[in-house]
């Protein structure tokens, strides 16, 4: 769903966890000598990964502040640091294995300081990381973050601190989270959790558990609070939001158990998307992440009908190659996903598409490979999520298909898809030129104050002169330049749509 490399990787408090910024917090926390009181109720967060975490931390806030404790934006000043994990990847996890090794410096001089893991990596690890790392005093699944205050009183008593049991049902429907790091701007609404899927290569059913929905009530109850607080733009999160299916409750794989009423009245993913787009017209609609197999015709008609439902569809392929596709258990081929793509296309020509794509793969010929820059050469994403292959314990490719490439094989591929998609993202910006864009503010331009920063509803960044516009504002852009990743601009005045 997200591009884990560090770079892209952002603290709670939004700053970025760059190599530079790692270095410089080590001397900090290696010179800092004071030590909170203990009666102090003080933590801090850090995510990593997917969008999905990023919301659950946000859950994690709420079921603390409840609980007596307050955000922090240092560990320093922390009697409680929280590390959410990932686990799709092992690069993002070599990376919590560092940084949980320098927040257990700070415990020389805070004996009273907890560390915890939550998330996917606490799911996959489970008990090992408690009894081999040394280095955490609580680990929590996706689905048990609830239990955190029992778990603190656990590790306080010097007892095993370990709850990773998943849920069949959705876990925090009831619960509003605290918007931490946001602009007050756009906000994540979680609809689903879990996937049914089981691809060969992913963790995400094994560390999220089965598909389940949560309530259309409590969504548009989230949805309409946030408009009332002045946000502008949410996202529909999930692993999987076209598989979204409610009828009362329960897993999705159970629903052909359910009375014929339930059936009937079942509200789908399309069916949700008109129920939220019709609910909030002044505020933009976006979703992620799609699959192609779920992606239904219908739901695209919901998207061209409402205005206020953003022209942009993340869809990952993860190959060009059938073999391939074959091997990874994604249940699409390629021709299945051209017929997806030209069905976007025709009934929204001006949709953005981005993708993942796994480079690599065990087996992967050159030929496949090739499939593989064909179809993106069809496509012409408008960008995209690049990665190299990489082999997770537990995963039936792990297990039953030979990791047979060799990593500069894996680099080269890797890198050609890069370039080529570099290639495409600037020629899908240069049809803007010349255009005027409907662009919602969300922050300063990072290469100059003097810019703002926002995205169209294609989920192109675009920049232009910052004048007497705010954060929050829609503003309508005439496109001077681009460049592959961003569009630039001046500003033509407030615009009357979204």
């Amino acid at each position: 769903m997200a591009n884990n490399s560090l770079k892209d990787t952002y603290a709670l408090n939004g700053d970025p966890l760059t190599k530079e910024n790692l270095l410089n917090e080590t001397i900090v926390l290696s010179n800092e000598k004071k030590t909170p009181p203990r009666n102090q109720k003080h933590f801090y967060i850090e995510s990593y990964g997917c969008k999905m975490n990023f919301s659950d931390s946000e859950i994690v806030a709420s079921i603390l502040n409840k609980d007596g404790y307050k955000l922090t934006d240092s560990p320093k000043n922390a009697t409680l640091v929280l590390v959410n994990t990932c686990s799709i990847r092992e690069k993002a996890e070599q990376t919590v294995r560092k940084r949980l090794k320098l927040f257990n410096r700070l415990k020389h001089n805070n004996k009273y300081l907890k560390i915890g893991v939550l998330g996917c990596m606490a799911e996959r690890l489970k008990h090992k990381i408690l009894e081999e790392e040394k280095m955490v005093d609580l680990v929590v699944g996706p689905d048990a973050y609830k239990d955190i205050p029992n778990l603190l009183k656990e590790a306080e008593a010097e007892r095993e601190a370990v709850n990773v049991i998943l849920s069949k049902e959705e876990t925090y429907g009831d619960i509003a989270p605290v918007r931490l790091a946001s602009n007050g701007v756009s906000a994540f609404v979680t609809i689903t959790r879990g996937c049914d899927n089981m691809c060969t290569f992913c963790v995400v059913p094994f560390t999220r558990g089965r598909e389940r929905s949560r309530d259309p009530k409590s969504i548009l109850k989230e949805v309409n609070e946030l408009y009332q607080k002045g946000y502008k733009e949410i996202t529909l999160l999930g692993q999987n939001v076209d598989s979204y299916l409610w009828y009362g409750g329960g897993l999705k794989k159970d629903f052909s158990k359910a009375s014929s009423l339930q059936q009937k009245t079942a509200i789908n993913f399309s069916k949700l998307l008109e129920l939220v787009g019709t609910a909030q017209p002044k505020m933009r609609i976006r979703f992620s992440t799609s699959n192609p197999q779920d992606m239904s015709l219908e739901v695209i008609h919901t998207m061209a009908k409402h205005d206020n439902i953003c022209n942009y569809i993340h869809l990952p392929v993860q190959s060009g190659s059938n073999d391939i596709l074959e091997k990874m258990n994604r249940q699409h081929s390629r021709e299945d996903y051209f017929k997806l793509i030209d069905n976007i296309k025709k009934h929204i020509p001006n949709c953005g598409i981005s993708h993942d794509m796994i480079c690599g793969f065990p087996s992967e010929t050159e030929q496949d490979h090739q499939d593989t820059l064909s179809l993106m050469e069809y496509v012409k994403y408008d960008f995209g999520f690049m990665f190299a292959y990489s082999e997770r314990p537990g995963t039936v490719a792990a297990k039953k298909i030979e990791d047979n490439i060799p990593e500069s094989t894996r680099k080269r591929r890797l890198q050609e898809v890069i370039d080529l998609q570099r290639i495409h993202s600037e020629y899908r910006n240069q049809h803007f030129i010349g255009k005027i864009v409907c662009v919602l503010i969300e922050k300063s331009s990072k290469r100059s104050n003097e810019f703002w920063s926002g995205r169209t509803s294609q989920n192109t960044v675009a920049v232009f002169p910052k004048e007497n516009y705010k954060v929050g504002d829609f503003v309508d852009i005439k496109i001077k330049e681009v460049t592959s990743a961003t569009l630039i601009g001046t500003a033509m005045g407030i615009s009357s749509s979204i």
